[in-house]
Parts: C-alpha cells; sequence; structure tokens
C-alpha cells in the first residue's frame, strides 16, 4: 500500500473516531445537511441505564440532546405544570430560534389540546442512541399532527402525541410497548425504527392489540408477522430486486460481493434478498464480507473480493456498521461500482464518502425530487425550512395512516380493522397508502445516486436515478 493511500486511510480512521460533525447536523432528503447547534450527542439523561418514565414524555420533559433553547426548556417547565397557555407560549418562542425542532412542535401541540379530549398516538424513536435519524422519523409525525389539528383535528378531536426514546434496542423497544399497552388511552405507535426493535416489541402489541406502523423495518421476516404490525416502507425484498435490476441490465454487471452485519435482521435479510434477486438476474454474489467481525478488514476484503473477479460492491451496512462501510468505499477508490441500501442515506455518507463516493447508487423508499405532482415536499419546507428525508416522509405516512383509521372507528380494535379494510385508502407523502394482507404496503422503491452537489453543504448530494436510466 502507498503512502499517500495509508495516510488517507489513517485519516478516514480518525474522522470515524472522532466525529464527523464539527457542530452537529440537520439531515434533508437530497442529501442537504444543515450545521446548527452543538453537536448531537446521546443525552445522559435518556442513557441506556435510564427508567422507563424518563424515556416517555408527552411534553412534561426533553427527550433530545444537545442544547436545549431557554424558551424550551421554560415550555416543558410549563407543560409539567400544567400551565399550557404559558407553555404555548414557549414553545412558540423555541420554534422561532429553531424552526426545525420536531419535539418543540409536537409539545407545542400537546399544549395547545391542554386538557381537552384527544386521540393519543405514541413514536418509539432511537433518540438516545441514533438521534438524527429519531429527528427525521419525528418530522414526519409532527407535520401530520400540526396539519391535522390545525385543520380541526380528527373529526373535530385533536390528536395528541406522545414521544418514546427506545434507543434502538429490542429489550428496550419491548419494555416501552408493555408501558403503552398497559395505557388505555393510547390508540396507536408509530415505530419502532430498526427491524430488530418492531419484531420484538411487535409481539408485545399484538399480544395488547394495539397497532405499531413501522415507516422505517423494511427486514422480509415483517411480512405477516402479525395482523398488528404494518408498514409504510417497503420491504428488503423490492430494494433489491430494483439494486440487481439495475447492475445486471443498466450496468451490464453480473458478478458482486455483498458487505453486511449478521448481527443485524435488516442488514440479514437485505443481504439475502440481493443474493437470490442477483442470481434470478443471471448474475451471481461470489463473496460475502461480515462487517460486524472484529477481526474485518477492509482492505483485506477488497482484496479478496477482486481476486474473486467482483465488479460491485454491494453496502448492506446498518447503521451501526455504517463506519466500515465508509472505509469500504474510501479504500476502493471509485474502482469497483457501488451499491447501497437505505441505511447508508445519510449525511455520514457525503461527509466522509465525499469524491470516492460519486456514482454509488442507493435504493430508498422516497427522495423529495422524485414525484413532481406531490405538494408534501413544498408543505414540508414551508414548516421546517429545508428537504426532508425519506424517513421524515414514510413516518409521516404512518401518521397520516393511524388519523384516517381514526376518523373510522377511534379504537385500538376499530384502528386495526380499519387498516385491514380491503376498502382503506389514504394519500400520504409518498402516494396513495393501502395496506396488503401482510401488513405491507405494496410501493416501488427509488434508486438515488450520489453526485456533486451543492444543496448539501457537503459538496455532494443525492439525486433520483431517473427511469430512462434503468432498463426493465
Amino acid at each position: 500500500m502507498s503512502q499517500k493511500n495509508e495516510t488517507t486511510i489513517l485519516g478516514l480512521a480518525l474522522l470515524l473516531t472522532v466525529g464527523i460533525v464539527g457542530g452537529g447536523v440537520w439531515w434533508f432528503t437530497n442529501g442537504s445537511a444543515v450545521k446548527i447547534g452543538n453537536t448531537i450527542i446521546p443525552n445522559q439523561e435518556t442513557g441506556s441505564n435510564s427508567s422507563l418514565q424518563d424515556r416517555i414524555s408527552f411534553g412534561e420533559k426533553t427527550l433530545t440532546s444537545g442544547n436545549i433553547s431557554p424558551a424550551k426548556k421554560e415550555g416543558v417547565q410549563a407543560i409539567a405544570a400544567k400551565s399550557y397557555d404559558r407553555a404555548i407560549a414557549n414553545f412558540t418562542a423555541a420554534l422561532k430560534l429553531n424552526r426545525n425542532d420536531p419535539e418543540a412542535l409536537i409539545f407545542l401541540n400537546n399544549a395547545r389540546i391542554a386538557s381537552s379530549k384527544s386521540y393519543t398516538i405514541v413514536a418509539s424513536v432511537p433518540l438516545g442512541t441514533d438521534p438524527n435519524a429519531a429527528l427525521e422519523i419525528l418530522r414526519g409525525i409532527a407535520q401530520a399532527q400540526n396539519q391535522v389539528n390545525s385543520s380541526g383535528g380528527v373529526k373535530g378531536v385533536p390528536l395528541r402525541v406522545g414521544i418514546a426514546n427506545d434507543d434502538d434496542n429490542p429489550e428496550i423497544a419491548k419494555e416501552i410497548a408493555s408501558s403503552l399497552v398497559s395505557n388505555s388511552e393510547v390508540l396507536g405507535v408509530v415505530g419502532p425504527n430498526t427491524s430488530d426493535s418492531t419484531l420484538a416489541a411487535g409481539t408485545i402489541y399484538t399480544s395488547g392489540q394495539l397497532v405499531a406502523i413501522s415507516p422505517t423495518s423494511t427486514s422480509v421476516k415483517i411480512s405477516n408477522f402479525s395482523r398488528y404490525v404494518f408498514r409504510t416502507v417497503p420491504s428488503d425484498f423490492m430494494a433489491a430486486r430494483s439494486l440487481a435490476n439495475y447492475m445486471v441490465k443498466t450496468l451490464q454487471k453480473k458478478n458482486a460481493v455483498v458487505f453486511f452485519n449478521s448481527q443485524s435482521n435488516y442488514s440479514q435479510s437485505l443481504k439475502s434478498e440481493f443474493v437470490s434477486s442477483v442470481s434470478l438476474e443471471g448474475g451471481q454474489v461470489s463473496g460475502e464480507f461480515d462487517l460486524s467481525k472484529a477481526d474485518f478488514s477492509a482492505a483485506k476484503s477488497l482484496e479478496q473480493a477482486t481476486k474473486q473477479g467482483a465488479e460491485v460492491l454491494m453496502l448492506a451496512a446498518n447503521t451501526e456498521t455504517l463506519d466500515k462501510a465508509l472505509q469500504v468505499i474510501q479504500i476502493n477508490q471509485k474502482k469497483l461500482t457501488l451499491l447501497a441500501g437505505d441505511d447508508v442515506y445519510t449525511a455520514k455518507t457525503l461527509e466522509i464518502g465525499r469524491e470516492q463516493a460519486v456514482g454509488m447508487v442507493l435504493a430508498v423508499p422516497w427522495h423529495i425530487d422524485s414525484d413532481p405532482k406531490s405538494d408534501f415536499p413544498q408543505k414540508s419546507r414551508q414548516l421546517w425550512g429545508g428537504d426532508v428525508s425519506w424517513r421524515s416522509a414514510l413516518s409521516y405516512d404512518a401518521t397520516i395512516a393511524l388519523i384516517a383509521a381514526l376518523e373510522r372507528n377511534p379504537t385500538r380494535l376499530g384502528v386495526q380493522q380499519a387498516l385491514f379494510s380491503s376498502d382503506f385508502s389514504t394519500t400520504g407523502a409518498s402516494g396513495t397508502i393501502r395496506f396488503l394482507a401482510s401488513g405491507d404496503r405494496n410501493a416501488p422503491v427509488q434508486l438515488v445516486k450520489i453526485v456533486p452537489g451543492s444543496r448539501s453543504r457537503t459538496g455532494y448530494d443525492f439525486e433520483p436515478v431517473r427511469s430512462s436510466a434503468i432498463k426493465n
């Protein structure tokens, strides 16, 4: 290895160790990341050892980390004291200082409800361990709540939203599920985020007959898992088929290797579906490399992949193994074609991958520029001051689906029956929302490519791969 390459890799390792953001990032869907406030770090109060009571809030405590403005702190204290007029004033002031804070907007809408009758749903998100993804999810939920309450509520009844920090930990997600099931006021849940947590908590939601709609869990194991577990995001089957088709038909390449995390249900699912899909397209996956192994070496793996004749590197990494996947991108030096799943769709990939990631194609559920007829992009930009991510759009859709079900019958059983009904249909950010008997949503995925660009403020962006560029 040359001295120049060694220096590059050492520099990358240092970046991955100390973190990528000198001032925190707010992620926007088109690849945008705006640096605001201080670096986002796990809140000590919401760490893995915190009690269940510390993990759930309707406004009486904040679960987000970083600098909290005095106005937001006072708003939280006011809700805890049931001083709702004061809370409204404080959260309004807090949002003027930081308009893209979804927690503050949710708490503002909850304060406006005060002690009036309301319908309650709860978001189960990883604020303690993956705050950026959690905030993306909360933006979609907050936008839907703000929209329905501003227009008179669910048939005149406002929507109250709680926030639960599950740390993307299956055991904690189960504890939160048990708590929500025992609270008869809770009529639906948006989340959890990861497939592992959704599968774990889903058993509790099922036994408690409480609907949970995940906007982000893609494992094929969730299909037909439960009559109470739904999702607005397409399964890994759809993403894998799209990537395999693009690889073989458009890129005219037949040999791939896959990097995945054997400890992640999502990563395992995407890897397995991709292997099957490539085979069906007439190609082959000649090697699999487990990013979770302690002795994983990006350099050695790439050397082996090259010897096996690989033309394509497929990154089925999850959040926990993203740093190792980024090492693969850097060491590859654009020699082999890069494909990836939706967990690689982050600001961090643009920050670290930079020029070495240009040209990589990812399969994601939605992109803000993919449907010029939708009014959701304009409305979300007006509300948040920037472009939201696919996680926000699919979380908005999950909330809209719950709202539509509540309009039919505002009970737990009524929500479940409405979502399963053959005539259930509503419109969300990504088009028509209806569910199959499996709990899945029959929706396509969007292929996006990393290109040089200015909107993200990183110098790089994600942009849609137009259908004309994809050969069927």
